[in-house]
């Protein structure tokens, strides 16, 4: 899905198009790891992104007649899971606890004082889950998962323009939270 392409020959998309339950189960095969992994790069929450897999499946197929056979799946599945995704961050409460695996994607500040890098890992968590989740989806995807900006536009249904902005207001921002929290980036 990293390139938008699909395997899956023109017919059945066009099958899937049209209601096909089996063309349907061939691009859920051929999809779900993808799509799984894009929504983990933007929840940072392997059980939530695993719910929003199933989600953004179930809305891909009550949606199977608005896709465009003539386009690849790919890129259409990814901004319905971006937006199921977007969905899950703003219903989240705006204070979240580091997660292990939240910890594990953060850069060591400091070799020589893990109680040091720890604290600012866990400040750092806490202003990205402030961020608004436009925002912070963008950043996420740009900054920490290093992916491209067309990609990240295309999944969000904005321009490469629009992308840029957002990391730059992402960035902004967390640059002023941190800087509230007594760390200087």
């Amino acid at each position: 899905m990293a390139d938008g392409s699909s395997k899956v020959p023109g017919t059945m998309l066009q099958r899937f198009r049209d209601g096909d339950l089996d063309a349907f189960e061939a691009l859920f095969r051929e999809h779900q790891r993808p799509v799984y992994g894009w929504i983990l790069r933007i929840v940072r929450n392997t059980a939530a992104a695993e719910d929003l897999t199933v989600e953004t499946f179930w809305r891909i197929y009550r949606a199977h007649d608005r896709f465009q056979p003539e386009y690849p799946f790919g890129p259409w599945a990814r901004r319905i899971a971006t937006r199921a995704a977007l969905d899950w961050l703003r219903a989240q409460r705006p204070e979240v606890e580091l997660t292990a695996e939240m910890a594990g994607t953060l850069p060591s500040a400091s070799k020589g004082d893990p109680g040091i890098a720890d604290e600012i890992r866990s400040k750092t968590a806490l202003a990205f889950s402030r961020l608004p989740p436009s925002l912070r989806a963008a950043a996420i995807l740009a900054v920490a998962e290093e992916q491209p900006h067309k990609d990240i536009a295309a999944a969000l249904g904005i321009t490469v323009g629009a992308v840029k902005l957002r990391v730059f207001r992402a960035l902004r921002l967390l640059r002023k939270d941190l800087e509230k929290q007594g760390i200087t980036p």
